[in-house]
């Protein structure tokens, strides 16, 4: 197996946009130019938001910005067995109990947190409140949610873009969700359960999901794994300094294949915002692969305004 191992996960909730394709070049890049290998996981657990041809759409996206991989597509929706094994056992090892609370409490642990969408601090309600699962169940009428124990004390990594990082899940967000009352399994145990039996030796990642790392540290420790190496990455904005969305035509992937836009317009103008002022109007993924340099990617957000190809809206 390749020293350098990373992945491509989008979800296929909706369309590719401009600051999910960056990211994945990015990540792409940094595998190739180490002789890397990639993997491509869609990560659709969220079913209700799963609609028909989007999974096909994302792989399009990509093949049409030029970037491969070395294993996959991959399913998360095929896996549910691997998780429910991982989940038996950090229940068997009094890692997580069962929880009680209302659903909406624990109704966005399916989906990838974001900064801005960072619950309260869970208060502890149902830790230690039930002597059996089957106490938890019988007081609710349905099987509860599973809750992680999350110890005091800060968590520290070493990132790859942002150098030393610590901080305190216990104090951001606290015991959370790895399955839900419907069965769901979250997405902070699928992505560990994943990257763990992929052999992901690196993830590569927007910074919003920084507050996810020290969760996912506890897990991989929890299942007896080592953790990856982490590399958190400016987002892209949009002209309002928001975190771009999947809701604006002009910056869907999709869209612009539809459009008749030259990928390898698409691909220079992401170049320039990853460290690359001399890529011109048009270059290939591939082109850029020998000069790639982490070191080079701006520090700051990148804003991708006015984008080139804004008359065609």
């Amino acid at each position: 197996m390749a020293s350098f191992r990373t992945r491509l996960a989008p979800s296929p909730t909706g369309s590719m946009h401009l600051g999910n394709a960056r990211t994945f070049l990015v990540a792409w890049w940094m595998a190739r130019h180490a002789g890397g290998e990639v993997v491509l996981r869609l990560e659709d657990l969220d079913r209700a938001r799963v609609k028909p041809g989007l999974v096909e759409r994302v792989i399009e996206d990509l093949r049409w910005l030029g970037l491969d991989w070395d294993e996959g597509p991959i399913l998360q929706s095929e896996r549910l067995a691997l998780y429910d094994a991982a989940l038996r056992r950090l229940i068997e090892a009094g890692h997580c109990y069962p929880c009680v609370c209302s659903r909406k409490e624990i109704r966005a642990a399916v989906n990838a947190p974001h900064a801005e969408d960072e619950e309260s601090v869970y208060p502890g309600t149902c830790r230690g409140r039930f002597a059996s699962w089957e106490e938890a169940r019988a007081f609710k009428g349905r099987p509860p949610a599973c809750r992680f124990r999350v110890p005091q004390g800060e968590i520290a990594f070493d990132d790859r873009f942002l150098g030393r990082v610590a901080l305190d899940p216990a104090r951001a967000g606290g015991d959370f969700v790895v399955r839900s009352v419907d069965g769901a399994f979250a997405y902070q145990l699928a992505v560990t359960v994943d990257d763990a039996a992929m052999g992901i030796s690196e993830v590569v990642r927007g910074d919003d999901l920084v507050a996810s790392t020290p969760r996912q540290i506890l897990l991989y420790h929890a299942l007896g794994h080592r953790a990856p190496r982490f590399t958190h990455l400016p987002l892209v904005l949009d002209e309002s300094g928001a975190r771009m969305a999947k809701r604006r035509g002009d910056t869907e992937i999709a869209f612009l294949r539809a459009r008749g836009i030259d990928p390898r317009e698409v691909i220079a103008l992401l170049a320039r915002s990853s460290g690359f002022p001399e890529a011109g109007a048009a270059v290939s993924a591939a082109d850029l692969i020998e000069r790639f340099d982490l070191a080079r990617l701006p520090r700051e957000a990148a804003r991708l305004s006015p984008l080139p190809w804004a008359a065609a809206r």
